[in-house]
């Protein structure tokens, strides 16, 4: 039985600590260890059948082939297609293989982009694997996904009809490295399904782990060539798309060009042609056919105005779905380029100073921490802040160093395994200077800040992507980065990653404390009251002055929720007991008079802070509620915490009921007190802290 949830996340947090999900130590995707499958085939001489992912139609997935060809579709090894099948023969080429039935250009222009880069590329394929030493019919590949790297297993049967490949296919019949590359990366999307539709920066951002930037070729740097020209130089991934047709059909336009489809930028070169230099941009359709016919076509007469090397170099008159052509018409029948790197150096054109990387995990909760953009300035504060402090550029980065020196990037995380449906939201950054009167803030930023501050730096739309990215220069001081989504109370989670040439400094900014103590309203002490909760107390106590769980709810029942039972289902007897074990200092498994005082007032004073805070008198607390009453309560928390105590005691509609409240008060009260007690015993360390979200989420 695996851990519960937070206790799984905790541990993922120790391991990520550790180093596993890094390229040298990648996390095992469905828990499944390549060299223990491999030792367990090997030893008992029988070939591996992979059960996460297996060879039947629901690893195909629903609406990519026809009723009738999917009951035609025959899983085979490659042995069973071919005699002397091969991983890799004669090395990894763009030209190895062409696009099957599966709508997954942008996945293919990427793999195209990845022969160029074999340091990058036997990152993601390990080449030590064969048909033929230690075979026993699994492979591995290693992609980044969100934040980490994992090694993804599968078998090496695939889906055919009538014996041949229904997917991507080798150009060579015997060699299936792309065909398993591509099943591999199937089953961390869902299904073979789940790739239909993508743009090239996706996969190429799972093949490096890196950073991209997507420039629109409607709006174009005026020095785009020399970033292109440079990121050649920098080994970069670049891929490209056309824009789509009237239909969403991959239809070929006159002039060769797919419509609606994306292709690998294979390389830049400038020539000299009739006394003038022409900048040439070489593109590769991942069909393996159709081409540009255009000027600088294959069989373009303009190759003839060129020297004898360069045609030589450039030229080849083939019909393998590369070609060349100008960068006015790359600029003219294409929307974008996508450039994907390990770090952005062909940005400025420096190597010099090295780029930082920071990178940071953070989620939007509905009511809690999804505050959505600028437009909504009454919750636009209380989504995550980032607090970033910018020093200063060494000498030899001041002096090369172009206009910009920070890249922040959002991406958002999936909250569903089928990649098809995933709902993206439209994200956008912004970046705010902190002024001097709020340098010495701590926590939260409040909505006061934003009112009278604008951005220094944002992206220019909320976009319906997978990433955004912001590229600006910051001058050194404190700034603040806040990533949104466009509507407020939207949940997702998201990955904020942070490279600078400056030497920074960051932290989540609800993270300044976890649990911090403010001053707290409380009830007016007199005779009379003092009288009134003892003779309550003896009431309902037993023959020797102790109340029990039980007891507890009926004097919760009878006195503290009298005249308003009808808004709330009352105290569960868990709760009841969760309670006496809270305030149960003398550990009998019951409360004195002494311990039910204490209780009574506390839960009197959430009463009538959960009264006032419940404006529209629903009996329930919003999220949004929520935060309030809790800082009224006494208690502070971070973003975390408040987004495990949504999930843990909000209801299906995610709000909070009286009884809720104050269960959850009483608990956050006490163990803020346990927490303050241990640090300043110098107790408290990261396995507290953990012991603290998951008592708080039990």
């Amino acid at each position: 039985m695996p851990p519960p949830g937070v206790c799984m996340s905790i541990m993922r947090e120790r391991h990520k600590k550790e180093g596993v999900g890094s390229l040298a130590n990648p996390e095992k995707h469905s828990n499944q260890d390549f060299q223990q499958l491999t030792q367990y085939c090997l030893a008992r001489g029988v070939r591996y059948i992979d059960e996460m992912f297996p060879p039947d139609h629901n690893s195909i997935g629903d609406g990519l082939l026809s009723p009738d060809n999917m009951g035609r579709v025959v899983w085979l090894r490659p042995a069973k297609m071919i005699q002397n099948p091969d991983f890799i023969l004669d090395g990894l080429s763009r030209f190895d293989f062409g696009q099957g039935m599966v709508g997954d250009c942008w996945f293919l222009a990427s793999i195209g982009a990845l022969t160029f880069q074999k340091d990058i590329l036997e990152q993601v394929v390990p080449l030590k694997q064969s048909f033929k030493e230690d075979y026993c019919g699994i492979f591995h590949f290693r992609f980044w996904r969100f934040g980490k790297w994992v090694d993804v297993v599968i078998d090496d049967k695939l889906p055919t009809v009538d014996g041949r490949l229904i997917f991507v296919h080798s150009t060579t019949p015997n060699e299936f490295w792309p065909a398993l590359l591509e099943k591999a990366y199937a089953k961390v999307c869902g299904s073979y399904a789940d790739m239909n539709l993508g743009t090239p920066a996706e996969a190429m951002m799972d093949f490096t782990g890196g950073v991209h930037i997507t420039f629109k070729l409607t709006d174009a740097p005026p020095n785009l060539w020399d970033l292109l020209f440079r990121a050649v130089q920098s080994k970069s991934l670049m891929g490209c798309n056309t824009p789509q047709g009237e239909t969403s059909a991959n239809t070929v336009a006159p002039n060769g060009l797919v419509r609606g489809h994306a292709y690998t930028v294979t390389g830049v070169k400038q020539v000299m042609s009739q006394g003038r230099p022409v900048n040439l941009i070489r593109l590769f359709n991942p069909w393996g056919r159709g081409e540009w016919k255009g000027g600088w076509s294959d069989k373009s007469s303009m190759w003839q105005t060129v020297s004898p090397d360069d045609r030589k170099m450039c030229l080849s008159v083939k019909e393998d779905g590369e070609f060349w052509m100008t960068m006015e018409d790359f600029c003219r029948h294409f929307t974008d380029v996508t450039i994907c790197c390990m770090c952005p150096d062909f940005l400025d054109g420096s190597s010099k100073g090295l780029w930082t990387h920071s990178l940071h995990d953070g989620r939007w909760v509905a009511g809690t921490t999804a505050g959505g953009c600028m437009n909504f300035p009454d919750c636009f504060w209380t989504n995550p802040q980032y607090r970033v402090k910018i020093e200063g550029l060494d000498r030899d980065c001041s002096e090369t160093q172009g206009d910009n020196n920070m890249l922040v990037s959002l991406m958002q995380k999936p909250d569903k395994r089928n990649r098809r449906l995933v709902k993206s939201l439209h994200i956008g950054i912004n970046i705010f200077e902190v002024p001097a009167q709020f340098k010495g803030q701590r926590g939260k930023f409040p909505a006061v800040f934003f009112n009278n501050n604008v951005p220094v730096a944002q992206t220019k739309n909320y976009l319906n992507a997978r990433t955004v990215v912001v590229f600006s220069r910051l001058k050194p001081g404190e700034y603040l980065i806040v990533p949104s989504a466009f509507n407020p109370n939207e949940t997702a989670s998201f990955i904020l990653s942070i490279l600078s040439k400056v030497e920074t400094h960051i932290h989540e900014n609800s993270n300044d404390q976890d649990i911090v103590e403010i001053p707290k309203p409380m009830p007016t002490h007199n005779r009379a009251d003092m009288d009134n909760k003892q003779t309550l107390f003896r009431q309902y106590s037993d023959q020797f002055e102790e109340v029990d769980a039980e007891q507890l709810q009926r004097i919760l029942h009878e006195t503290l929720l009298q005249g308003y039972a009808k808004k709330t289902q009352g105290f569960s007897l868990e709760s009841c007991r969760s309670m006496v074990a809270l305030m149960d200092t003398s550990i009998t498994g019951k409360l004195n008079s002494s311990e039910f005082l204490h209780l009574w007032r506390k839960v009197t004073v959430y009463k009538d802070i959960f009264l006032r805070s419940d404006v529209n008198r629903s009996g329930m607390l919003s999220l949004s509620q929520l935060r309030n009453a809790i800082m009224a309560a006494g208690v502070r928390l971070s973003d975390g915490l408040l987004n495990l105590i949504a999930l843990r005691y909000g209801g299906s509609s995610g709000n909070i009921s009286l009884e809720s409240f104050i269960s959850l008060v009483l608990r956050v009260d006490r163990m803020a007190k346990i927490f303050r007690q241990l640090n300043e015993g110098g107790a408290i360390s990261l396995r507290d802290n953990e012991w603290m979200y998951i008592t708080m989420y039990a």
